[in-house]
């Protein structure tokens, strides 16, 4: 009995940050603009649309939100609402949070966090640079990974 509830815990298999996502033929995702950093000509600089998908797999109904934190982790830069998704035992499902105008204010490490049924699941870095002033931690690069 253990090993079935240790295979259906959920699990986060990847976070994509990119600018769209459509829905094709057959359910596959096509993710348009895929990204992990933002490199920018001028401060500040707002993204008319940003998409962050998440791949499940386990078990069970949950409730999702997505939240972009400062570089000081003191404020929200937005928020999602709050989503409902549902992994069939031993499937898979994906949940996309899609944010429109989207405002970066100052270069830095920002905070993507990915809430589960209102506890913090997992965090990933976003890095916002101004390319003038190349202001950034150093380990930042601008090839694409």
């Amino acid at each position: 009995m253990d090993q079935v509830n240790k295979d259906d815990k959920l699990k986060l298999i990847y976070t994509i940050f990119c600018d769209d996502v459509r829905l094709e033929v057959g359910n596959k995702l096509s993710l348009m603009g895929v990204f992990q950093n933002i490199m920018v000509q001028q401060l500040p600089v707002s993204l008319i649309k940003f998409a962050v998908v998440s791949h499940w797999q386990g078990a069970g109904t949950h409730l999702s939100e997505v939240r972009i934190l400062s570089p000081d982790r003191r404020q929200p830069v937005v928020v999602s609402q709050p989503t409902s998704f549902e992994v069939t035992p031993g499937g898979f499902a994906d949940n996309i949070s899609f944010f429109v105008n989207v405002t970066f204010h100052e270069p830095g490490q920002y905070w993507v966090q990915t809430l589960v049924d209102s506890t913090l699941f997992d965090e990933q870095p976003l890095i916002v640079l101004d390319a003038r002033s190349a202001q950034g931690p150093e380990n930042a690069s601008e090839a694409v990974n």
